[in-house]
């Protein structure tokens, strides 16, 4: 799944078999030169990077345990104190690929970063212009996707499987993508302060009632007030 970073949502979703390796969803993305991505190092793919940076696509990551490099530079090397936390190394380094049986060479921005709970980091990136400390938090960004599944398992039903065949596991997930993208959209549109998971359970509850949805989510008060007001039955009143 590819996520909005500013929106929470999802932009490009592929279904497949468990045992199909992540690193082939990466070359099904189409995104926009300076696009900045961000993903876990299950998806490290050397030629992939490569293409990217040829296209001015931006990236940042974690490298492998047991990736081999070459160190080119060293750009700083510094030992923090204890109860610090932030970048205390960076380099330039050289990644090897083949490409058409012909290894290939590909130069990546490293740093290193500790962070307030003594857990150590190393990132790679191809962008050369941010600073180290933009590259560690970019990465965090991508803790969104994780949250993004934990409000999906929380407040949809994907702990079971209505069916076992193919179709009807793509249809209930397909099914649980639609609705956690509408419910986010009317929590946008409602403007209210309303957890996520109240809200999908105010729609859940009321969703045969011919209730004013926008109204339900508005109300602070234990009791619904009376409408004189023709009602629509819709989840988003007046559209078509």
């Amino acid at each position: 799944m590819l996520i909005d970073a500013v929106q929470s949502v999802a932009k490009f979703v592929r279904i497949t078999e468990a045992k199909l390796h992540d690193k082939n969803f990466l070359s099904q993305i189409k995104v926009p030169a300076y696009s900045m991505l961000v993903f876990d190092k299950a998806y490290n793919y050397y030629k992939q990077f490569a293409k990217w940076t040829e296209e001015q696509i931006y990236f940042v990551t974690r490298q492998k345990d047991n990736a081999i490099c070459e160190v080119l530079e060293t750009i700083m090397d510094k030992e923090l104190d204890e109860g610090q936390y932030g970048v205390y190394k960076e380099e330039i380094i050289g990644l090897s690929y083949k490409e058409n049986k012909e290894e290939k060479k590909l130069k990546l921005r490293r740093i290193y970063y500790r962070d307030d709970k003594n857990r150590y980091f190393v990132f790679i990136t191809n962008n050369f212009e941010i600073t180290a400390e933009e590259v560690a938090f970019i990465y965090k960004k991508r803790w969104q996707i994780e949250l993004l599944f934990k409000k999906m398992r929380q407040n949809f039903q994907l702990h079971y499987f209505y069916g076992e065949n193919e179709n009807a596991i793509r249809t209930q997930v397909w099914c649980t993508l639609i609705a956690q993208l509408l419910l986010t959209v009317l929590q946008k549109m409602t403007n209210v302060k309303k957890a996520f998971s109240t809200i999908v359970t105010l729609v859940r509850i009321h969703l045969i009632n011919l209730l004013e949805v926008y109204e339900l989510l508005r109300n602070v008060k234990r009791t619904y007030a009376k409408s004189n007001k023709v009602l629509e039955p819709s989840l988003f009143p007046g559209s078509p």
